[in-house]
């Protein structure tokens, strides 16, 4: 079935989207994504160079949708640095947590590309750790994280993302679901807020 609509990098990874979901990471091909578009498989590599190139804009595209979320929060004015931490550390354990539940095959198509030490990961983690970088500051300045010293506030940013791991590295998706483990990530934040006040 041809297409009449223009062929965008956007449509393709659209279609790349629903074919991951239909056929998972391991078993999806360029030319699915064509055949759901009605075009040749030439028309999607003039896009996207190569299978990976296609899988890690489809992946980042779907990262994005969190990391602006996340933005949102951390830059929100209507929050205490404690209360914006805790948003934000909530938020993206809710959005990881229905990133695994409700789009299984995006991601493991994330988790492929964290084996394979991706560009698009390392990006991704680098935007969180930024925004947290900002709310550690923010933290700083309004008296609130009197723990952290001014030259120390990537690090602790880093630290924090760390220590909150099991609640979003998706090695540990199996256990998002388990019985108690909202009190245990509630466990986590509180002592990572009294430690940042202590």
């Amino acid at each position: 079935m041809a297409t009449t609509e223009t062929l965008t990098a956007e449509r393709i990874l659209e279609a790349t989207e629903e074919v991951l979901r239909r056929h998972g990471p391991a078993k999806a091909t360029v030319v699915d994504v064509a055949r759901a578009l009605g075009v040749s498989h030439g028309s999607v590599y003039r896009h996207f160079r190569t299978k990976v190139a296609l899988r890690e804009a489809v992946t980042k595209r779907w990262l994005d949708r969190t990391t602006r979320t996340l933005k949102e929060i951390a830059q929100a004015s209507d929050e205490t640095p404690p209360q914006a931490l805790a948003h934000w550390l909530g938020a993206l354990f809710t959005a990881k947590r229905h990133k695994a539940g409700d789009d299984p095959q995006l991601f493991a198509t994330y988790e492929v590309l964290l084996g394979e030490s991706s560009a698009v990961v390392e990006e991704h983690i680098a935007d969180l750790v930024d925004q947290l970088v900002f709310i550690v500051k923010k933290g700083m300045r309004e008296g609130d994280f009197t723990a952290v010293e001014p030259s120390t506030a990537a690090s602790t940013a880093r630290a924090v993302f760390d220590a909150t791991n099991r609640f979003h590295d998706p090695s540990y998706a199996r256990e998002w679901e388990q019985p108690g483990i909202e009190a245990e990530f509630n466990a986590v934040v509180d002592l990572v807020l009294r430690g940042l006040r202590a």
